[in-house]
């Protein structure tokens, strides 16, 4: 298997999580993309993955699978055990369910901050971004208040049980995570009375998998 990212950032960054918590990071080869140089606006990488975006799964028959929930269910299944997406009907939709909150109110919030509301990454890879329309930086300023709320109500998920999504951690977990780590890097602070937030980043970020991702 391959897997085209950038080590660091976000993105990348719950897909190596997932391969290192299931024992497969020394069954992949990494190729990293270019993408302060465009890499991945150009025809070859787009033929990959049209939506232009890291990571992207090659498998060995020539399949591309792209986007970080659809990575890991593959990899996480590899074994016939299931522990990121769930085993059980109940575990796999809670599981789910929170996956999605987690993208939608946080680490997608955070990434409309930090290309709208911010230099992001630069003119040559921004400039596409902000120019679509005359309301971006509000709309990016909002996103940012919509991340920030996202990580109230996580503190608030946090305070009554261990992990995102209940007792395990799970493919929830890897992506609060990400998100955070993508707030970061975008200057956006955890609120200070998050402090489940805190703790659970605290306690996760000892875990193997994360230090060796």
């Amino acid at each position: 298997m391959k897997i085209y990212d950038v080590p660091g950032f976000p993105n990348p960054l719950r897909v190596r999580i997932a391969l290192a918590e299931k024992g497969l990071t020394d069954q992949v080869e990494f190729v990293k993309v270019d993408l302060l140089g465009g890499e991945h606006k150009e025809d070859a990488f787009l033929a990959k993955n049209p939506s232009g975006t890291v990571p992207v799964l090659e498998l060995e028959d020539g399949v591309y699978i792209s986007e970080c929930t659809a990575i890991t269910e593959y990899v996480d299944h590899l074994d016939g055990k299931p522990a990121l997406t769930g085993a059980t009907p109940r575990d796999k939709a809670v599981i789910h369910m929170m996956q999605k909150r987690a993208e939608a109110e946080l680490i997608d919030a955070v990434a409309d901050y930090f290309h709208y509301a911010t230099p992001g990454l630069g003119p040559k890879i921004e400039d596409g971004k902000k120019t679509v329309w005359t309301g971006r930086d509000a709309f990016g300023r909002k996103q940012g208040d919509r991340a920030v709320a996202g990580m109230r109500y996580f503190d608030q998920i946090l305070r009554d049980q261990p992990y995102v999504a209940g007792d395990q951690f799970s493919m929830a977990d890897i992506t609060v995570l990400g998100g955070l780590v993508f707030a970061g890097f975008a200057k956006l602070d955890v609120p200070e009375d998050c402090t489940a937030l805190s703790a659970w980043r605290t306690r996760v970020q000892e875990r193997p998998s994360v230090k060796a991702a």
